[in-house]
């Protein structure tokens, strides 16, 4: 946009006119992709803090209903062995929503970028 602007032809105003609008639609469906993300990422947070609530209860309970100190650290032992190993497959997934966030909101930047390139360079 800024060479054509800037040609000793002056601007194709109808292909700058045509490259706003496709911007603005890649933006526009870039941050619907990313709203879209962000909403299902909260909620598998969500889930996943509700989730560990039920975790924490059960944890408590084998912890009071335990006969022996021995008893009660097992439970507390068995409840934050639990405890690390979900954290890391949450670590984990919420990695993978984050990555496939980025791709969905970078993909029709990309496309409309990639078409636009492909289209000037037929014109030349």
């Amino acid at each position: 946009m800024a060479s054509d602007l800037t040609s000793a032809t002056g601007p194709d105003l109808k292909e700058l006119s045509l490259m706003s609008s496709e911007k603005a639609e890649a933006l526009t469906a870039s941050a619907g992709a990313v709203a879209a993300s962000a909403g299902a990422i909260g909620r598998r947070l969500g889930q996943a803090a509700m989730d560990e609530g039920a975790h924490v209860l059960r944890a408590a309970a084998a912890i009071g209903e335990a006969r022996t100190p021995a008893q009660a650290a097992e439970a507390q032992f068995r409840y934050a062995l639990g405890w690390w190993s979900r954290a890391a497959n949450q670590a984990l997934t919420l990695n993978d929503a984050l990555m496939k966030a980025q791709a969905d909101a970078v993909a029709p930047i990309h496309k409309t970028a990639t078409a636009n390139a492909k289209r000037l360079r037929k014109k030349t």
